[in-house]
């Protein structure tokens, strides 16, 4: 069975998936680095380069090449989704949203190789590759497929929707912004 069958026989079978039937997924499809052929390379100036793998209404299933870049925080809409590292190690910093201010840092953790994590719906957070001496390629399976993915940018204190081409990071070209936000820098929790 070729990867492209298995990951569509796997991935067609699954309806409105919960977070341990994503990961289940994951699993059966055992997805190694050595299986992705005609990895993108990371792109200049970006913190990763992309290859959509796999994607119906349901879910999506992605590898991306990463650079010295990190990406901008960010949430992944109304999709939740599964990380898998497949090489190098990933700093990945989660954030808590503030009402309608700027989110705040609660922690960054280390996943090496063979690690899997956990996106939670509206969860924000950032990654970067946490060496520079080592490639790091992940894999991502959400569902649904993402879209109306929110970017942070601290330094303009905003916040963007972004179209479902654009990655993690602030847009450059103008169609790739679907609403921008205005934040608050010391906004108070919501009660």
């Amino acid at each position: 069975m070729t990867l492209t069958s298995k990951v569509k026989t796997v991935l067609d079978s699954l309806i409105s998936p919960s977070k341990a039937e994503l990961k289940d997924a994951l699993l059966q499809l055992g997805i190694t680095l050595d299986d992705l052929a005609h990895l993108p390379e990371p792109l200049k100036g970006l913190p990763y380069n992309r290859k959509l793998l796999y994607k119906n209404k349901e879910v999506e299933l992605l590898v991306m090449n990463w650079s010295q870049l990190e990406c901008a925080p960010h949430d992944h809409g109304n999709s939740h989704g599964w990380i898998q590292v497949l090489s190098g190690t990933s700093l990945n910093t989660v954030y808590e949203i503030r009402g309608n201010g700027l989110p705040a840092e609660l922690f960054h953790e280390y996943h090496h190789k063979g690690k899997f994590y956990y996106a939670p719906k509206k969860a924000v957070h950032k990654m970067m590759k946490a060496s520079n001496h080592t490639d790091m390629v992940t894999l991502h399976l959400y569902s649904p497929p993402i879209t109306g993915m929110i970017v942070y940018d601290f330094q303009k204190c905003a916040a963007c929707v972004v179209s479902d081409d654009c990655g993690a990071w602030w847009p450059k070209e103008q169609s790739q912004k679907v609403k921008e936000i205005q934040l608050m820098k010391n906004a108070a929790p919501e009660e």
